[in-house]
């Protein structure tokens, strides 16, 4: 482990585009059955920290899904009625379980989709850049990373050894470990690097 841990919070980047907003951060985190609690907690915990419109959206028929360490987790509302707002990111917590429900769902990757072809930010970390964007053609020209034992999935795997990757609108990360980094480099983004030093001193990912 290292002694100070994050002090140096970095994140790579390609393709720099400004990630923008009209009003107040709208984001949704979709989770299912087998999503990995950690990564799902962060990334809406510290987005909501950051004052982010965070909606968690259930991906499949109940609002309350069991994670994959046998965590429940309640959603603010099911897929069907979050497919009706407009995202200024749309974003997926890994999880093998959670990845695979993430990937039969239509609803869930004709969203993504969309937000891809409007240039619009959009992110995955863990299983769902190999088991979602990857195969539905959302990766196509980006560079990411994925969980190190998903990474041979991916077409492109130049840039897998990062922790956290941005190419212009889409955000990638490793795992658990990295899903602080992963929500920090999300605020970074929107927010500036300013405001996602803020928060990772108050969290004590960085010394004050």
């Amino acid at each position: 482990m290292r002694p100070n841990h994050g002090d140096d919070k970095t994140i790579t980047e390609l393709n720099l585009m400004e990630w923008k907003c009209n009003n107040v951060q709208q984001v949704l985190v979709r989770i299912a059955d087998g999503s990995e609690e950690m990564e799902a907690a962060m990334i809406i915990d510290i987005l909501r920290r950051a004052k982010a419109n965070v909606v968690v959206a259930s991906v499949g028929d109940n609002l309350e899904i069991l994670a994959s360490r046998k965590v429940k987790l309640v959603a603010d509302m099911l897929l069907d009625e979050a497919t009706k707002l407009t995202y200024d990111l749309a974003v997926l917590p890994g999880g093998l379980g959670g990845a695979q429900a993430f990937a039969k769902s239509d609803k869930l990757v004709n969203l993504l989709k969309k937000q891809a072809e409007s240039n619009k930010p959009y992110g995955a970390i863990c299983a769902s850049p190999a088991l979602v964007l990857e195969p539905h053609g959302l990766l196509k020209g980006k560079k990411a990373t994925a969980y190190p034992a998903m990474c041979d999935k991916l077409s492109d795997q130049s840039h897998i050894d990062n922790r956290v990757v941005v190419d212009g609108n889409l955000i990638t990360s490793r795992g658990p470990g990295t899903s602080m980094e992963f929500a920090l480099g999300i605020v970074e983004k929107f927010f500036g690097r300013p405001k996602a030093l803020e928060l990772a001193k108050g969290l004590l990912v960085v010394r004050q």
